[in-house]
Order: structure tokens, then C-alpha cells, then sequence
């Protein structure tokens, strides 16, 4: 791969008398031994799982409103008359959640990583209390728009915050684990979905469960160290060190604090003047940015929010009418979406995010050919069950493929292809992108399926996973095992070229040692 080749080659090059980079693939072939495995270190599996109930409200918020949506259609008869209102009650997540991850970037950057979730905490907990006592749709959806809020927050700050603590031999699997917590929070909303619905105030008791997993990370939180790297950017470096003392252990400790000693005598004006204008303006970081953003816009365009959002509705146009069915056989499709995640974790630092992300769109286009089928033949007058079968047939394949790969890789490649300085920043202007995109596709799914039909949508959705697989054939580096500092290298490589690449590290490898 272009991405390990270009790594292994520059530490060559410089490597005239000089130890490998701490974490790199060539120190860890060369001292195998300080190697650390997923479940070896129960500080990082912990940190990983308070880190990623962000994922986990992320995810329960996504698959509840599909549910409650059902109910809520049955109480308000504006609801029920208006596939618009419809549209906004779920949306208005997507829109607060667009303003939660470009305003996340910025706190990530200023208050560190810690400080990001809690205000996102805050955030989602109120906005549940308030669509839980909600009296009118109104209501509903200025509620929905603080959850969005803090879930857009969440999404820029758990991957970021799993990588920065992560070992690079394990940082595809641990950032895939709040992956995992996001499936994890969908197949626990559809778990109560089915389980209210046959209880009085059923969508109340849906939303305002989902402040439940949000004063469960404010309290754990609490009790969790900041970032060492961010800890480090602000020249808090006994903090730092206290951090890393209890991920690493003697030797390798001691060659991952003289990375970030490097770090910062490398860059040191760079980390105190970062603004917005530096995404567009410098080469590398635009290079690295434009392919983020895609990759999270993308992930969106094929169809992902429509199936989490809408899957009720969609197997209730499939032929099967009662809200139990639907929820039930939705409650099935979710927990194809948590298994595909866990597969996703062992893949992707395995396989890699190129290889992976491949199959899995490979996957998706060919559920989509049996999805966009069915429901073609369906809407032009052929009926019978068989149909609406083959259709939960496509759905469930959909999830089974998207679930594995283009589900954690997008959040797992945008969490470590920035610069430290840049990563909060450009995280969430990436994360700003994909919520942009949900935004869009969610808000406007009814409405096209009313005016081209259901099939007709989803071979839209087709077209777009074509243009996603060349898109990563021919953009995606590979960048499993790497450390962040060479990730950088690969786009300074593609901004600059090879040759400028390679002079410009070898003489910043001179000035620091």
C-alpha cells in the first residue's frame, strides 16, 4: 500500500543512526514484544467505553425516532396529515447535530476532549426531559434539536478522543468499538421500541429514555483522564505523561513521550494559530480534508440514514402493515447492524480501511440491486409477500454489508488523518459534512418516494455506491498500523510530491534530534 510503503520508506531514509518510531509498523516488527492487544490494557478498553457512549446516544437517538415515530403520528393529527412535519421531527436532530459537531471541533480544540463530551451530555440529557413532557409537535422538535446537538458533538468527540489514547497496532478496532456503541444504542432503541409499544404514552417513554446513557457518561467522565496528545498541545506535559504512564509501560513509554517532545518542538507557531481559513488555504491539510469530507458525505449518500431512520416505514411499504411488525422485523435488521459492527472491529485493523471499505460496498450495491427490485416490481402492480420478503431479504443484506465497513471506517479514517493541531478542527468540519448529508437524505426521502416511487429511490441510492467504490479505489490510502505522524506523511506526499516530502521530514528529523 502507498500509505505503509511511504512510511517505511522515509523511516529508512532517516533512520541513519536513529531508533524507529515509537508505535510505527518497522518498530513494532522490531521490538514485537511491546505490542499491546485489544483487551490487554483495561484502562484503554475503559476509557474506550465511557469515550464511546457518545457513540451510544448517537446511535439510540437514530433508531428511536423511527419507532416514535409510529406513535407520535397516532397523537397529533398535524403529524399524522403532514409527511413534511414528519420529515422535520427527524430532522431537526440532523440540523442540531450539524451546528453540535461544527461548534465540537472548536471546543475539542479550545477545552480539550473531556470538557466536549460533558457540554454534549448537557446537551442531549435536557432535550430528552423536554420530548418526554412534550405537549405539542413543536415541542417535540425544539427537543429534537438539543439532542442533535449534543449527538453531533459526541460525533467529533469520541473518535477523536478513542484515537488520541489508542496504541496505533489497535487504533482502527478501538475507534470501530464506538462504532459498535452506535449500533449497539440503535439495537437497544428498537429492544425498547418493541418493548413500549404496548404501553400508555409510548413515544414519550422512547425519547425520554435516551437521557438515560447520557447521565451515565457524565458521571463516568467525571473520573477520566484528558487526551495526553491535546494535554500535550497545550504544554500540560506532566499531565500528559501521567496519562501515557498507564497505556504504555517502559520502554515503549518512554519512545511515545519523545514523539510528542518532537511534536512539539516541530510545529510549535503552527499549534497557536490555527483557524478555519488554514483547511482551504494549506495544500496538505486540503488535500487530507477534501478526502475526509467525501468519504463522510459518501457514507451518507448511500442511503445509511434512510435505512436507520425509516426502516419501519420501509418494511411497512413492503407490505407489512402493524406497527409490532414493523418494529419487530426493524428490531432484527438493527441487531444484523451490531454483529456486522463487531465483525468490523477484527477487519479493520486486519484487512485495513481500503480493503474493507471495498467489500463492504461491493455488499451494499448488490443489496441495493435486490432492495431497488422488489420495491420497483411492488409499486407497479405486483403484489404478494413474496416480494415484501425479498425486500427485508435486501435490508437486512444492505446492513450486513454497510455495518462492517462503511460504518466505523469513515469515523475511524477522519479521527487520524489530520495533523494533532488540526485534528479537532477538521474532525468536526468533517462530521459537519456527514450531518449536512444525513440532513439532506433524511429530510428528503418521503418526498422523493412519493414523487419517483420506493424502487426509484433506491436505485439512486445504487448509483451512489458506484461512484463511492471508484472513489475509494482511487483516493483512499491505506493507513492501518500507521502512526499519526505518518499518516501526515502521506499527504504532505500527495500535496508536495515525494521528493519535498522526504527532504522536508528528514530536516525536521535533523532539527530534533
Amino acid at each position: 500500500m502507498i500509505g505503509i510503503s511511504l512510511a517505511k520508506k522515509m523511516v529508512a531514509e532517516m533512520g541513519m543512526g536513529m531508533s524507529m518510531r515509537a508505535g510505527s509498523s518497522g518498530y513494532l516488527e522490531m521490538h514485537p514484544e511491546r505490542k499491546i492487544t485489544f483487551f490487554q490494557n483495561p484502562y484503554i478498553v475503559g476509557i474506550t467505553f465511557a469515550a464511546g457512549l457518545g457513540g451510544l446516544l448517537f446511535g439510540y437517538d437514530t433508531g428511536v425516532v423511527s419507532g416514535a415515530l409510529l406513535y407520535i403520528k397516532e397523537d397529533f393529527e398535524l403529524v399524522r396529515n403532514s409527511s413534511f412535519i414528519q420529515e422535520v421531527i427527524v430532522g431537526m436532530a440532523l440540523i442540531g447535530a450539524i451546528f453540535g459537531a461544527a461548534i465540537g471541533g472548536v471546543i475539542n480544540d479550545h477545552l480539550g476532549r473531556k470538557t466536549a463530551t460533558i457540554i454534549a451530555d448537557i446537551c442531549f440529557g435536557a432535550g430528552s426531559v423536554i420530548m418526554g413532557l412534550a405537549g405539542n409537535p413543536y415541542v417535540i422538535i425544539f427537543g429534537r434539536f438539543l439532542v442533535g446537538l449534543g449527538v453531533g458533538s459526541a460525533s467529533v468527540t469520541a473518535p477523536v478522543y478513542i484515537a488520541e489514547v489508542s496504541p496505533s497496532e489497535i487504533r482502527g478496532g478501538l475507534v470501530s468499538a464506538n462504532t459498535l456503541m452506535i449500533t449497539a444504542g440503535q439495537f437497544l432503541s428498537f429492544i425498547v421500541n418493541y418493548g413500549l409499544t404496548r404501553v400508555p404514552g409510548t413515544w414519550r417513554w422512547m425519547l425520554g429514555l435516551s437521557g438515560f446513557p447520557a447521565v451515565l457518561q457524565f458521571v463516568l467522565i467525571s473520573f477520566l483522564p484528558e487526551s495526553p496528545r491535546w494535554l500535550y498541545m497545550k504544554n500540560r506535559r506532566e499531565e500528559a505523561i501521567l496519562v501515557l504512564s498507564k497505556i504504555y509501560s517502559s520502554p515503549r513509554l518512554e519512545d511515545e513521550i519523545k514523539i510528542l517532545d518532537d511534536l512539539l518542538l516541530q510545529e510549535p507557531e503552527s499549534k497557536a494559530s490555527v483557524k478555519y481559513t488554514d483547511v482551504f488555504t494549506n495544500k496538505e491539510i486540503r488535500v487530507a480534508f477534501t478526502f475526509g469530507a467525501g468519504l463522510q458525505a459518501l457514507q451518507q449518500f448511500a442511503g445509511i440514514s434512510i435505512i436507520m431512520y425509516y426502516s419501519p416505514t420501509i418494511i411497512q411499504m413492503a407490505g407489512f402493515k402493524s406497527n409490532q411488525s414493523a418494529l419487530f422485523l426493524s428490531l432484527i435488521v438493527s441487531g444484523m447492524n451490531a454483529a456486522g459492527t463487531i465483525l468490523g472491529i477484527y477487519l479493520i485493523d486486519l484487512a485495513g480501511r481500503k480493503k474493507l471499505s471495498l467489500g463492504s460496498l461491493s455488499g451494499v450495491l448488490v443489496s441495493l440491486i435486490i432492495l431497488s427490485t422488489s420495491c420497483y416490481l411492488m409499486g407497479h402492480g405486483n403484489t404478494g409477500q413474496t416480494l415484501g420478503w425479498i425486500a427485508i431479504l435486501g435490508l437486512a443484506l444492505y446492513i450486513l454489508f454497510f455495518a462492517p465497513g462503511m460504518g466505523p471506517v469513515p469515523w475511524t479514517v477522519n479521527s487520524e488523518i489530520y495533523p494533532e493541531e488540526y485534528r479537532g478542527l477538521c474532525g468536526g468540519m468533517s462530521a459537519t459534512v456527514n450531518w449536512i448529508c444525513s440532513v439532506i437524505m433524511s429530510t428528503s426521502f418521503l418526498s422523493v418516494v412519493d414523487a419517483i416511487g420506493l424502487g426509484e429511490s433506491f436505485i439512486i441510492l445504487l448509483v451512489v455506491s458506484v461512484i463511492a467504490i471508484v472513489f475509494v479505489i482511487f483516493l483512499m490510502p491505506e493507513t492501518k498500523g500507521l502512526t499519526f505522524e505518518e499518516v501526515a506523511y502521506i499527504w504532505k506526499e500527495r500535496a508536495y510530491g515525494r521528493d519535498k516530502t522526504t527532504a522536508s521530514l528528514a530536516e525536521k528529523e535533523a532539527l530534533s534530534s
